[in-house]
Formats: structure tokens, C-alpha cells, sequence
């Protein structure tokens, strides 16, 4: 499958950055054609915000890099660099009156795919494939969850 390196977005480590990067994705998709892309977006936001509250990269000074790859002509792949922490990645089962621990569950439930791998300079890159087209399954989902603005 054909892949196309879109853009690189480099984010101070503060929570102002998650809808910073939001909004550049939007942008770098739209720009490529794309118009049904708020399950991108909402990874975009899970995966800084995770990387924001659980690496070096929230720390002060801290950096996160946004890489954005368009995949064929149907999906995108969203990288989120970070600095690395001390713990791994991983999906928790929260009780339902906490109010965190379910942004790696929506990330599973909105990807096609992802997963997590680490540098050799102590770096993490936690990334997703989305679709960021309507296909034949999402036809049947209400064309209010794809963006529709000229």
C-alpha cells in the first residue's frame, strides 16, 4: 500500500499543545483531501495527552512530536514521539468512577491498528492507523460524524 509522509509537528510538553495538535492535523488532512477525520483527531488527542501526563516530554522543556502519514487513499497514520517514561504504554481497566484510564481503550476501539515501540535513545513512539475516509462500513454510520463544511 502506497504511504505518503505528510508532516512533522514538533509541541512543547503542555497541555495547551493537545488541541495545538488537533488543530494541525485538521488541517494537514483537509489539505490532502480528507474531510472525515475526527477519529484522527481524537487520537491525536488521547496520545499527546497521554504522553503530556505520563513521560519526560511533560516535564519542563520537554518536547512531542506529531508525525502525520497518509496510508493509500483511506487512512492516516499518526505517530506521537515522546521522550520515554518509566512506565509502558498499556491498556487499563479502570473503575467507572475514575475519572482516567480510558485513552488507550478508545484508541483500540477507533484504530484500525496501533501500537508502541522504543529508540534506542529512550524515546517512545506510541502510533495509530485511522480511516479518514467514508467506506462502505462507515457509509452506514450518520454523515454528522464526518466533517461536512465546504
Amino acid at each position: 500500500m502506497n504511504e505518503e509522509f505528510l508532516a512533522e509537528l514538533v509541541f512543547p510538553g503542555e497541555r495547551r499543545s493537545v488541541s495545538a495538535a488537533r488543530h494541525c492535523v485538521r488541517g494537514i488532512l483537509k489539505a490532502a483531501g480528507h474531510r472525515c477525520v475526527d477519529d484522527a483527531l481524537l487520537i491525536v488527542s488521547e496520545l499527546v495527552g497521554n504522553a503530556i501526563l505520563h513521560t519526560v516530554s511533560g516535564l519542563t522543556g520537554g518536547l512531542i512530536t506529531v508525525a502525520v502519514r497518509q496510508i493509500g487513499d483511506a487512512m492516516a497514520r499518526i505517530d506521537v514521539i515522546d521522550q520515554g517514561g518509566l512506565t509502558v504504554p498499556r491498556m487499563r481497566q479502570p473503575s467507572d468512577t475514575e475519572c482516567s484510564g480510558r485513552g488507550l481503550h478508545i484508541v483500540g476501539e477507533t484504530a484500525i491498528r496501533w501500537g508502541v515501540h522504543d529508540d534506542a535513545l529512550g524515546g517512545r513512539t506510541v502510533w495509530a492507523e485511522v480511516l479518514i475516509t467514508q467506506d462502505a462500513s462507515a457509509a452506514s454510520m450518520s454523515a454528522s460524524l464526518c466533517e461536512t463544511e465546504a
